[in-house]
């Protein structure tokens, strides 16, 4: 049996794994506005590279930290574990949530050095409409639930390209683009660009944490339902 990932080292691949998605939401945000003017177009380029992004970075650094990248997400973990060993402790999760939001934030600074951006500029993309945190609510308890769901039907090899799959579907069919991200949403409204939200805004997508650990809790008999064991 292999000995447990220090919590330093898992805390740093988060870090690194929160601020590179965050660098490709709003850098290919960024490429996208500079060589087309059609929205749809723009955002078609953006949802395509947070897809193929997010699948490497879980690919890459999910046997290391479980690839969290989201409050909501290490907040479930925890949630679903606390009578085990099999995700991670309090401790851990008071750990990655300040690094993740550290680290969104200088995802989407990198992002708009790279393209000679104004940096740490806040964004003035009002997304307060009320509406909005029901999407976003919808899009992080389906998140969540397919990230449990396919660890305790055994799937757990496919959350790559399925999570990747899932945020890349929740681009287009939310009204708010879904954020599903408390961490990414504060990072993005650090940058005044495309993928840029305003600072006022940011309340809506903390809609969602509430509503992660209820997800999980409700989800293992619709799993046994479907995946009998």
């Amino acid at each position: 049996m292999s000995a447990p990932v220090p919590l330093l080292r898992r805390d740093a691949v988060e870090e690194l794994g929160t601020a590179g998605l965050v660098a490709v939401v709003v850098g290919s945000g960024i490429q996208a506005t500079e060589l087309t003017r059609g929205v749809g177009v723009q955002l078609l380029a953006d949802s395509l590279a947070t897809v193929f992004g997010l699948g490497v970075l879980i690919a890459l650094l999910g046997p290391v930290s479980g690839a969290h990248f989201n409050p909501a997400v290490a907040l479930a973990a925890w949630f679903t574990s606390r009578r085990t060993s099999d995700g991670p402790a309090l401790r851990d999760v008071a750990a990655y949530v300040p690094t993740q939001i550290a680290a969104a934030i200088a995802g989407a600074v990198l992002a708009d050095a790279m393209f000679d951006k104004p940096l740490v500029h806040f964004s003035t993309h009002d997304r307060s409409v009320g509406h909005l945190c029901l999407r976003e609510v919808v899009a992080t308890a389906g998140l969540v639930r397919l990230i449990f769901g396919l660890a305790r039907a055994g799937r757990a090899h496919l959350a790559a390209v399925a999570v990747a799959s899932c945020i890349g579907a929740a681009y287009w069919f939310t009204s708010s683009t879904s954020f599903a991200n408390p961490a990414v949403t504060i990072g993005r409204a650090s940058t005044d660009t495309f993928a840029g939200i305003a600072p006022a805004s940011v309340a809506v997508p903390r809609c969602p944490i509430g509503s992660a650990p209820p997800s999980v809790w409700a989800w293992p008999s619709c799993v046994s339902a479907a995946w009998p064991h």
